[in-house]
This record gives C-alpha cells, structure tokens and sequence, in this order.
C-alpha cells in the first residue's frame, strides 16, 4: 500500500471537490481502514531522520503543533513540491538563498556515509 498519492485517497478528495461528502467520507475510510490493517505491525514512517518518536504520528504532530518552528519531516516533501510549484514564479531564484539542513539521519540512510549527512 502506498501512502503518498494513494488513489483511494485521492478518490476521496475529489469526491469532497465535488461536494459529495458522504462519498468523500466512504473512500476516505476505506483508505483509513487498509491503512490501520496493512501497516498494524510494519513501519510506515518514511522520515530519514533520526528521531525518538518515528512512527508515532500523533506525538510527533503534537510536538510539532507545540513549537509551530517547522513542520514534521514526513510532511516536507508535499510541501516542498507545493513551494517549488511557487518558486518558479521567480525562476527558483530563491534556491540562492537557501542553505541545506544538517540533521542526523537513521541508521539505514547513513550506512556508508562518512559525516552522517546526505
């Protein structure tokens, strides 16, 4: 099952574009329901970083929603791919002005590595 861009999801929201709620709600629970079946013992977290509470999304969302500094790391990539769609307004000019991070990744995406770091 994949979780970003799932079609059942998506279904689901333009069912909701649409203005019917009752389909909207069906889809989005089945999608809810495959969810909590396929991933009750497996991990579906897809953050790199090193982090105690990987995969525990409503700890993570609530310490996120506390500090409101950055948003969870599951959730950059749609928020970038939303704000590259901006940049190019100004030719991603913007990319000049922006340093990388240097977090410290899991395990398993440092294997190799020499700093840690991707």
């Amino acid at each position: 099952m994949i979780i970003e861009g799932n079609p059942v999801q998506l279904a689901a929201m333009e069912e909701f574009h649409k203005g019917n709620r009752k389909e909207g709600l069906r889809l989005q629970e089945e999608f809810a329901s495959r969810f909590r079946e396929e991933y009750k013992e497996k991990d579906h977290c897809p953050c790199r970083k090193a982090c105690r509470y990987h995969g525990n999304c409503k700890e993570c969302v609530a310490i996120h929603r506390a500090h409101q500094e950055h948003v969870p790391n599951c959730m950059r990539p749609m928020l970038n791919r939303k704000i590259k769609a901006l940049s190019e307004l100004t030719e991603h000019t913007l990319a000049w002005e922006i340093e990388g991070p240097k977090e410290v990744l899991r395990k398993e995406f440092t294997e190799g590595k020499e700093d840690g770091h991707d």
